[in-house]
């Protein structure tokens, strides 16, 4: 007896519900039942077909002006930017161009102009930055042409270790009822695609660590942002939804790369919910109101809303769904570094100031606290004023600096290491030509020299910190493309100093001498890496680093190079060899 094939979504429900498992008809079954109706497609047949897709169009028509009208009504609160066709060059040929760019900087910016064109970066920052939705309408489905596909996404499942719940989640949503479906291991194409078929939702959290192109477009616009930029794609059946209505921690750029989704975007609830901290559970939909934006994006379209816009997206009955978010701004807001300021300046206070080190008063417990919040009390109101008093104090004492240093330090851990471009990998490090050639190692080593011209391999990719009791040196040019697989790289010096008297002189010993060659770039020359970064993107020789020798001007060239910070204007070539007679 011929058994029948049970799909991976079956198979799941049986595992976790214990149930009778739904029967899936064999896959041949429906290749036939499609190539009868292909062949039954002339005639009145065609007609009908031209019938329901001329009434397709038509609903596709009601949408939009129902968008547009539902937008003006909003007035203020979403941007909307429609052309009869935007056009605009490839991501291939822009990528290439940007590579001739000097300065990272304005690479950045020319790519996220590309990004939500013909929308002005100025005005979108200006205007709807963390304020109100964008949509813009291209009608060019290969507007974002190479940025992703599904054909990516199918080599990725056959070549590339992916994991359920770590890289893929399998997701539905039906009836109101929001479900994850990821079983263990790796997702293998046999079962990703079967769950699809069955209509899950397919979800890649980290496109950037299997995509190359992917990886370069993020690792640029992290620079615009000043903040990690994430991304997640999104595969969804036709006629189904994979998510329920929810509002999100980060600002997100959807990206529609094929086929159509219908989205929804409300306003916040409430000023509670205007840029949340953290993102929200899933909502039932009589907990969200009307919508404010009621879309079709077609390949090629853009949707933006900041965080705290409830957004749901569900495909049409005539066709797939495949986009992209670009995500950035988690946790990077006036409130978070503030969670750093506050903390130390409480600290540095009571170690300076004597106000914060006197005692509390003998009795504040019978006036202060819940129990005591209703009582009219002259000493609570004296017990506050003293309060109001050393609060208004703290940011005497606020290192804003070395604050706005440790959010730095999470920033470049969350980073992507740079795509380097051809020239940065012919003069970088990546790039040298020490090779293992005829049974020995060739051209070992670089000759640097006072006129070499070096700079920054990125503006963003290096940075000098300070927590008060070291410097370090932070840069992202050894990250991994997977979020923090690896601990921050950073030049880190721990030094501790100690006071001793004697014969009435004062001597410092320093300890720790296994950090004598970090002590020596980072106490000296600390002047020098300021001057490397603020000449960014300017090639500066070794011979103008502000060190107190031509050996240390060379010594720390060659150790900026050999991490990866800086690279040459010329590719560099190996010291001469030495032949001994």
């Amino acid at each position: 007896m011929e058994s029948k094939h049970m799909s991976a979504f079956a198979l799941y429900q049986t595992v976790q519900l214990d149930l009778p498992p739904p029967v899936k008809k064999p896959f041949q079954r429906v290749q036939v039942e499609v190539k009868k109706k292909k062949k039954k497609v002339n005639g009145s047949a065609a007609a009908n077909v031209n019938q329901t897709r001329a009434k397709r169009k038509k609903i596709r028509n009601k949408l939009v002006k129902a968008a547009n009208k539902e937008s003006k009504k909003a007035g203020s609160d979403i941007t909307q930017q429609e052309e009869k066709s935007v056009t605009g060059e490839s991501l291939d040929a822009l990528l290439t161009e940007l590579t001739r760019v000097n300065n990272s900087r304005e690479r950045a910016s020319k790519l996220f102009q590309w990004l939500i064109k013909p929308v002005p970066a100025k005005y979108f920052f200006r205007e709807t930055w963390e304020k109100k939705p964008v949509y813009v309408q291209r009608k060019n489905p290969d507007y974002y042409r190479g940025l992703f596909s599904t054909a990516e996404f199918d080599r990725i499942l056959r070549e590339e270790n992916v994991q359920y719940g770590v890289n893929l989640d399998i997701t539905s949503y039906v009836n109101g009822k929001r479900e994850t479906h990821n079983p263990p291991g790796r997702a293998l194409p046999f079962t990703v695609w079967d769950f699809y078929e069955s209509g899950c939702s397919v979800r890649l959290l980290n496109p950037q660590a299997f995509s190359s192109t992917v990886w370069n477009v993020l690792s640029i616009l992290q620079e615009q942002f000043g903040s990690m930029a994430g991304a997640n794609v999104y595969l969804t059946p036709p006629g189904t939804q994979g998510f329920a209505p929810h509002y999100d921690d980060i600002e997100a750029f959807v990206v529609q790369l094929e086929g159509k989704k219908h989205w929804r975007v409300y306003n916040p609830r409430s000023k509670d919910e205007v840029l949340p901290v953290l993102s929200s559970p899933n909502f039932d939909q009589a907990e969200i109101g009307k919508p404010i934006l009621d879309v079709v994006l077609e390949a090629g379209d853009l949707l933006f809303f900041p965080r705290g816009f409830i957004h749901q997206g569900n495909c049409l009955p005539d066709a797939h769904s495949l986009h992209i978010t670009i995500s950035s701004y988690q946790k990077n807001s006036w409130g978070d570094l503030l969670h750093k300021v506050i903390p130390a300046a409480l600290e540095v206070a009571m170690e300076e100031d004597v106000a914060f080190r006197r005692g509390l008063p003998l009795d504040y417990l019978t006036y202060m606290g819940v129990q005591n919040s209703e009582k009219e009390d002259p000493r609570r109101v004296e017990f506050l004023a003293r309060i109001e008093k050393l609060m208004k104090r703290l940011p005497n004492y606020a290192p804003v600096d070395a604050a706005v240093d440790q959010k730095a330090r999470e920033f470049f851990h969350d980073c992507l290491p740079p795509v380097l471009t051809p020239d940065e990998l012919a003069t970088s490090v990546q790039g040298a030509l020490t090779r293992w050639e005829d049974g020995n190692a060739k051209d070992v080593g670089v000759n640097i020299t006072t006129q070499t011209c070096i700079k920054l391999l990125r503006a963003g990719c290096a940075r000098l910190c300070s927590d008060g009791d070291a410097v370090h040196l932070c840069y992202t040019t050894d990250n991994s493309r997977v979020y923090h697989k690896e601990e921050l790289k950073s030049f880190e010096i721990q030094t501790e100093v100690y006071l001793f008297c004697v014969s009435g002189l004062m001597l410092y010993i320093v300890l720790w001498t296994s950090a004598l060659l970090f002590l020596k770039y980072f106490f000296q020359h600390t002047d020098a890496v300021e001057f490397l970064i603020h000449s960014y993107p300017n090639f500066v020789t070794v011979g103008t680093l502000p060190c107190d020798s031509v050996q240390d001007k060379i010594a720390l060239a060659e150790l900026l190079f050999e991490k990866g910070i800086i690279h040459t204007s010329e590719p560099l070539q190996a010291p001469p060899t030495v032949q001994s007679h």
